[in-house]
């Protein structure tokens, strides 16, 4: 059957040019059919309508990057110019709160927050947003443990604590080796981010991204130290924040105004905040979003970029303050990144082109900058900032984890090796270290490119897979008074092999359930710049025309999962949890098989009463005979003591190898005139 159509207008608009027809003998809704219509289109007009970075674009952006540069080398001449260690990793522990409390929010809010969290709820809708609970518990708890734990040792790597722990350099070195491989891991991920999202709306292609990050981060993170980086945090907190404040305003109101996006994300079934299903295997529940994400987020408060921060403050309160802000911060822009995913599908919606369903876009989390350069298409500078507020999460970001890596390798290898070595020589190796890690999460970024999937979930599930063990690694330590080096050893390894188990069988399984998005948007106004298949003789150079798609590219089967797929098919966001379980109850089994020590020696500064940090309301009596002997009433006493005799800490400076046992003695019980004999202070 024939039918007629005449062609109305052709219109240009910000999705290309596009056709109007009007059906002559049309008596049903157009909306039953779908039709495909090609039309041959000059240059000239698509050309027109295409969006990217103008000269403005690039100067803001240009400018950002360099204020960056100059923070770190302003601070590279400042003060004492980054000469000791103690001024390069941990800023004199003189900083102050302010600057500090900046520097650990935005350290956290990566690019990954700024592209894959939208991504998430423009594809799975807002129920992500709960997770935002679990980073405001993490940290709180973090009050808790961390801070009372770490801020009285005055340490500068948070695994030298470790070796105080356990008396074992062995057990250090585990510590070291894991937090390094999970800092280069994130890295990756990191710089992978701002990569995409530039490659997709520019022809800058990926890897000159990558590079441009990294060089301008290693650069400033090397000759600035933490001070540079703390600083040039507090730069890019206010850059972060105006980029994404002006895409939620100029956004909603594209969309229609914030009615018309909530009507939009309702009517797609976006707006799920809830499901409290109990099955661990289910992607996203309450359960999985705010209790596990509050446990496996344990990890962030026990890193070695938060460490530096509390050690960089003088007063315990002040590292409590810090906390206690950047608990609600954290809350408050995670769930304006969530929100961004949902103005993002009510303004693509509302312009009828799905740019994922339509192919326009490769991958989820090239969202938010295919829409910034749509919505600001006539702002010029805009679009600049938005991608300067994605490199400076990135920047932040990279520049913790590099200051944290350098530290680590300058405190927990270099120190160890060589003993003897002058601050100064040990300062020049930490720059040169930044320089090292930074090339190593240059050169995993490359093996990220062909991996599928939103950056949020990825990133989680591969640094789950060793930070999750290293976390239990402390929580074991911390709260297992009775805890020894082979026991701790033991349940960190055996936790690394069943996550690591777990982590690569959901990566390489081809039989897993995948989780099923949500529908994607309409496509009835979206114009393809491509070689469609030819109807009335139409050559490739043509621009095709479809109307009113039936088909959700982004949907997927679901199969019940059998054999070990029942395993592989736990959430990702339970596997970090995992991997702190099995650390600690391996740990414990292997101590009990070994021999617990006795109540009344282990040192009770380098481990927490569990009752009293959690369950104060209990009465002391009961928490004392929970405790079995241990001798947690003396804790405070012997904590005012420590580190306050300067004499002491020469003293173990120059003992020779020949003393290494009394070396390890003397920093682990150190000032500690109360409680030594006088005889036994003659013997050390």
């Amino acid at each position: 059957m024939t039918r007629s159509y005449i062609r109305e207008k052709i219109t240009v608009s910000e999705h290309g040019v596009y056709i109007t027809l009007k059906r002559s003998d049309a008596t049903k809704n157009h909306s039953e059919f779908r039709i495909v219509i090609l039309e041959k289109v000059s240059a000239k007009d698509i050309m027109e309508t295409r969006v990217g970075f103008v000269a403005v674009d690039y100067v803001v952006f240009a400018i950002s990057v360099a204020i960056s540069i100059s923070i770190g080398i302003f601070q590279a001449m400042a003060g004492g110019k980054q000469k000791t260690t103690s001024e390069y990793l941990v800023g004199n522990r003189q900083m102050s709160v302010i600057p500090v409390t900046l520097s650990l929010i935005v350290s956290f809010e990566s690019s990954i927050m700024m592209l894959a969290y939208p991504a998430e709820v423009y594809t799975y809708g807002i129920m992500f947003v709960m997770s935002s609970i679990g980073f405001l518990l993490a940290v709180l708890l973090g009050t808790r443990i961390v801070v009372p734990l770490i801020h009285p040792l005055k340490i500068t790597s948070l695994y030298e604590y470790l070796e105080l722990r356990y008396k074992s350099k062995a057990v250090r070195l585990l510590g070291t080796l894991l937090g390094m491989l999970s800092n280069v891991v994130y890295m990756a991920f990191v710089l992978y981010g701002p990569g995409l999202a530039i490659e997709a709306v520019t022809d800058f292609p990926l890897w000159a991204s990558v590079l441009c990050i990294s060089t301008a981060s290693v650069l400033y993170t090397a000759i600035g130290g933490l001070k540079a980086v703390i600083w040039t945090d507090v730069f890019q907190c206010f850059i972060m924040f105006t980029g994404v404040f002006a895409v939620l305003f100029k956004g909603t109101y594209d969309a229609g105004g914030p009615r018309e996006v909530v009507n939009i994300s309702s009517r797609t079934g976006r707006m799920n905040f809830f499901n409290f299903d109990l099955d661990p295997t289910v992607r996203h529940t309450f359960w999985g979003l705010v209790v596990g994400s509050a446990i496996r987020l344990i990890n962030m408060t026990f890193s070695q970029p938060t460490v530096q921060r509390i050690c960089a403050l003088e007063k315990q309160k002040d590292a409590n303050k810090m906390l206690f802000v950047s608990g609600p911060a954290f809350l408050l822009t995670l769930s304006l990144a969530c929100g961004e995913g949902l103005v993002a599908y009510a303004y693509f919606t509302s312009q009828g082109c799905d740019p994922i369903a339509s192919k326009d876009i490769k991958k989820a989390d090239q969202i938010m900058p295919y829409m910034v350069f749509h919505i600001f298409r006539d702002t010029p500078g805009m679009a600049g900032l938005f991608m300067a507020a994605v490199f400076s999460a990135s920047l932040s970001t990279l520049s913790s984890l590099l200051n944290s890596s350098a530290a680590m390798a300058e405190e927990d290898i270099i120190r160890q090796i060589f003993k003897n070595i002058s601050d100064h020589k040990a300062t020049i190796i930490a720059k040169i270290s930044v320089v090292f890690f930074g090339a190593l999460g240059v050169g995993l970024t490359y093996f990220l490119k062909n991996v599928k999937g939103i950056i949020s979930q990825i990133s989680t599930s591969f640094t789950s897979a060793i930070s999750g063990p290293v976390t239990g690694l402390f929580l074991f330590s911390a709260f297992y008074p009775w805890g020894t080096k082979r026991s701790a050893i033991i349940g960190t390894l055996v936790s690394v092999a069943l996550v690591f188990w777990l982590t690569l069988g959901q990566a390489m399984s081809k039989s897993l359930r995948r989780a099923i998005p949500l529908s994607s948007g309409p496509t009835d106004q979206c114009y393809h710049n491509s070689s469609m298949i030819s109807v009335h003789g139409v050559s490739n150079s043509t621009v095709g025309y479809s109307y009113f798609t039936t088909e959700d590219p982004l949907s997927v089967e679901s199969t019940e999962p059998q054999g070990l797929d029942k395993y592989y098919s736990i959430s990702y966001l339970w596997i970090n949890v995992l991997g702190q379980a099995f650390t600690l109850f391996f740990g414990i089994i292997a101590s009990l098989i070994e021999g617990v020590p006795s109540s009344e020696s282990v040192d009770v500064r380098f481990v927490l009463p569990f009752f009293d940090q959690f369950f104060p309301c209990i009465p002391k009596r009961i928490r004392k005979r929970l405790y079995f002997g241990v001798p947690f009433d003396k804790r405070e006493i012997m904590l005012e003591t420590y580190g306050k005799d300067e004499t002491d800490v020469a003293t173990l400076n120059n003992l020779g190898k020949k003393n290494e046992s009394s070396k390890i003695e003397l920093l682990s019980f150190q000032k500690e005139d109360k409680f030594r004999t006088d005889e036994e202070k003659t013997v050390i």
